[in-house]
């Protein structure tokens, strides 16, 4: 193997293992917030994940967004369409973490346009994601045909890219909701559990992305 080969490969890696960091932080980013709440703060659960920034967690919401953002910044996909989805999903998931959510308690007018910015990034952030598991991560290089693995890879992008459909739609379904019908649903947290299911399918995509599993056979 030559050196421009060997670099060339020390590359691929590189944005394997890239990939592999921000799935990983998606999936743990609900149970850390969730755990550290409770184990060093004696918090309860919250009615949202991004509620944790009103608790001690605030510092680790905010530093696991910002890790999340700089790394999708610096991802490099084969396409210009994945380079400027990787650079929007940065600015969104900083958006989200510098404009946070409306508190539950007490909360100011100034509290709420600032929660509506967080609504907004919010939602920015998982249609870009959603973008990048059904219609980036299934693309298949054109001149060959996609491998056993790369099929059921892409069968796992589809399912994690409709199921983070599927929770946003539920989350907006549950806000128009009459407050007498959310009230009956409001114990159950449904939209921390929305939110982590669907940050979790974020997480579970660019970790098959990374090839940590489902990899091509050698």
């Amino acid at each position: 193997m030559n050196g421009e080969s060997r670099n060339e490969t020390s590359l691929v890696y590189s944005y394997l293992e890239l990939r592999r960091i921000i799935g990983l932080l998606g999936i743990l980013f609900p149970f850390i917030l969730a755990l550290g709440a409770l184990i060093f703060f004696s918090t309860g659960p919250q009615s949202s994940v991004s509620a944790y920034y009103h608790t001690g967690m605030r510092d680790v919401f905010v530093g696991i967004l910002f890790a999340i953002g700089f790394f999708l910044l610096t991802y490099r996909g084969y396409e210009r369409s994945d380079n400027r989805a990787g650079n929007l999903c940065c600015i969104f998931a900083i958006g989200v973490a510098l404009f946070p959510c409306t508190p539950d308690v007490g909360a100011t007018n100034t509290d709420q346009i600032i929660g509506y910015f967080h609504l907004a990034f919010a939602a920015l952030f998982f249609l870009t994601l959603i973008y990048f598991s059904l219609r980036l991560f299934t693309k298949t290089d054109p001149d060959k045909p996609p491998s056993s693995r790369k099929i059921q890879r892409n069968r796992v992008y589809k399912v994690c890219g409709y199921a983070m459909l599927i929770c946003i739609l539920l989350i907006a379904v549950y806000i128009i909701l009459p407050d007498s019908v959310a009230s009956a649903f409001e114990p159950l947290n449904p939209i921390y559990w929305l939110e982590a299911l669907a940050v979790l399918f974020f997480g579970i995509s660019w970790f098959t992305k990374g090839e940590a599993i489902l990899k091509d056979e050698e």
